[in-house]
């Protein structure tokens, strides 16, 4: 009898766990890499750099800034990560296991330039 009750909690503490969403991390490639232009009434010292990031049959159009000090995105075209798309940001971590959230300001198909040859 004691071992069923045993049994019984160990299935119950583990069943929340079985439960919860798991955040579903795709390869991305970093197809496009420009430096970002702002607009003409900002001033700014800082560097932007619009991003372009192939996710299965999508790309997205991302504004990535640097740490300060640091421009190796100028250089990641053709890079491949993992990436946690969601609805307004995707999530990447950087060389030191750090999540970084960038916005997404743009998507399209990557199928549709393929079709016609």
């Amino acid at each position: 009898m004691l071992r069923l009750m045993c049994v019984i909690c160990i299935c119950l503490v583990t069943f929340p766990a079985l439960c919860e969403p798991t955040s579903k991390y795709q390869v991305g490639t970093i197809t496009d890499v420009k430096p970002h232009q702002p607009g003409s009434a900002s001033s700014t010292d800082v560097v932007s750099y619009d991003v372009s990031v192939k996710v299965g049959d999508t790309i997205y159009l991302t504004l990535f800034t640097p740490p300060s000090g640091t421009n190796a995105v100028k250089y990641a075209a053709g890079r491949e990560m993992l990436v946690l798309v969601g609805k307004k940001t995707i999530t990447f971590s950087d060389m030191l296991g750090r999540p970084i959230e960038v916005p997404i300001v743009g998507q399209k198909s990557a199928v549709e330039g393929k079709q016609s040859k």
